[in-house]
């Protein structure tokens, strides 16, 4: 009566902001490098249902120099305990290669991979439990994420004061890019414990909101609410000369995990989502029809050929 998860996961390039934006500041940033990576990976287990039980890393840099930097390794070794604590796994070690000549010498790579329970095997959560009628739950994000740093990276290459560039609100850009994920693995498991019928999840993540239809049904996703996006999405969109439909196909734009469920579980759901001191939208439904997102606040359709 259970079924075991894994999933393999890297962080991508928020690093290479962490790099700049530290040269800058003179701190490392890593501690956020390491929780994002873990997050990264935890985020897409627990999709599942999944308990998350171990994690390895996979750090691949370009020369073995890369970690006599203490301050920094620290700081990443820091960050990835953090993030294990926050999720409840172990961290069962990892691999360090250096493979010069593929990674560039003063860079790491990293990634990692989970391993999680689902226990009993009814708390599994694939698309085949979702209806129509089901609300869609919208969790708040904390930022950008670790998606859409290539295009954010060649904004900065842009601005005259690159990283340092104050944003409205006055926090500089390359910080605010830094900023961490939210683990939701205590989350899902809370919810599961107080009997949300947990439909379908989706972690929204490079293709954006797009991400709601991934399910192998074809329904329609209308969405009715969104959170306002963060100050750092207003400052790429106006610099990149980008409309909504492409800031909502490329970012999560402020809502990172979409969560599926009975329309008499909302309240219950939400309730949960708040004693875990996370932000929730009620924010739309599954309906019958051809598969496709539609954001109705921004006037927005995603058809099922964008993905």
């Amino acid at each position: 009566n259970i079924l075991m998860a894994s999933v393999i996961e890297g962080l991508g390039t928020k690093n290479l902001v962490a790099d700049i934006t530290g040269k800058i500041t003179g701190k490392s940033y890593y501690d956020i490098i390491g929780h994002d990576t873990v997050a990264t990976i935890i985020n897409d287990l627990i999709t599942v249902g999944a308990k998350p039980l171990t994690v390895n890393a996979y750090w691949a840099v370009g020369q073995s120099d890369w970690f006599k930097n203490t301050k920094r390794t620290k700081d990443l070794i820091r960050g990835w305990q953090s993030a294990c604590n926050i999720a409840g796994v172990t961290w069962g070690g990892g691999e360090t290669p250096t493979l010069k000549g593929i990674i560039q010498e003063e860079s790491i790579d990293l990634a990692g991979s989970a391993v999680g329970i689902i226990s009993p095997k009814k708390n599994l959560i694939t698309d085949k439990k979702l209806k129509i009628g089901d609300r869609i739950l919208l969790l708040k994000s904390n930022g950008i994420n670790a998606n859409g740093l290539s295009l954010a990276r060649a904004i900065a290459k842009n601005l005259p004061k690159g990283y340092k560039t104050l944003l409205p609100n006055g926090k500089m850009y390359g910080e605010a890019l830094l900023t961490k994920t939210n683990i939701y693995a205590n989350l899902i498991q809370d919810l599961q414990k107080n009997n949300i019928d947990i439909h379908y999840i989706s972690n929204i993540t490079g293709h954006g909101l797009r991400k709601i239809m991934r399910a192998r049904s074809n329904y329609t996703y209308i969405i009715e609410k969104i959170f306002d996006p963060q100050e750092i999405f207003k400052f790429i969109q106006e610099h990149a000369n980008l409309n909504d439909y492409e800031m909502y196909q490329t970012f999560n734009m402020g809502m990172d995990y979409a969560i599926f469920i009975p329309e008499k579980d909302v309240e219950k759901a939400q309730k949960i989502i708040k004693k875990n001191k996370f932000q929730s939208l009620d924010a739309g439904y599954v309906e019958k029809g051809k598969k496709q997102v539609i954001i109705r606040p921004k006037n927005v359709v995603f058809g099922d050929k964008t993905l």
